[in-house]
């Protein structure tokens, strides 16, 4: 497939083809064997929420589309880097989304001539770097570890950075069932990392 095609425009998923679907992470890895009808089912699933946040952080809707089709080609070129073992797909999109994203509101700032000013790096170190990889791990293992339904609407709400109605929208279901979920889900979650963390 030429990464440079435009995809074809998102539709919403019916809840039919939600019921028993192909994982994420598995849809990666068929598209890493360059598998055409796997990227589309991806394509169709995280287009919408993706262009949601892409509006949300742009605020303009030509970069943001700009960027939901950067995030879909990254994901075309680089699948094979997703590992299954580090945790389910939708967070390993949604960062290459954020790439995506970053690179146009970045590309948008206007140059300047000045020299930046010598200031110490506020970035973490070697240390905080590791700790934080390991809570991430820790965490998405966690997630995946929650039923379908649950982790369906985490992922949702706080890698696709969607409100509870838009949640609702997406999904296909009332946003009462929305709210249960995300209760359950965040409250399975603490018990699954209850005093790993303190």
């Amino acid at each position: 497939m030429d990464a440079t095609a435009a995809p074809p425009r998102p539709e919403a998923v019916t809840a039919g083809e939600r019921e028993g679907r192909t994982t994420d992470g598995e849809l990666l890895q068929r598209i890493a064997d360059g598998d055409n009808a796997a990227f589309d089912t991806l394509y169709h699933r995280f287009a919408r929420p993706i262009l949601g946040l892409a509006l949300r952080l742009l605020r303009d809707r030509s970069r943001a589309e700009d960027a939901v089709q950067e995030t879909f080609a990254a994901i075309w070129r680089s699948a094979g880097s997703y590992k299954p073992e580090r945790g389910p797909g939708a967070p390993w999109l949604y960062a290459v989304a954020r790439n995506a994203i970053i690179d146009r509101a970045r590309a948008r700032r206007e140059t300047t001539f000045a020299e930046p000013p010598d200031e110490a790096s506020g970035s973490a170190g070697p240390a905080e770097r590791a700790e934080s990889s390991y809570v991430s791990w820790r965490v998405h293992r966690a997630v995946h570890d929650l039923p379908e339904s649950e982790r369906e609407v985490l992922e949702l709400a706080y890698w696709g950075e969607l409100s509870q109605r838009e949640v609702s929208q997406f999904l296909g279901i009332p946003l009462g069932t929305v709210k249960t979920r995300t209760r359950s889900g965040l409250a399975r979650l603490a018990d699954l990392l209850e005093g790993e963390f303190r």
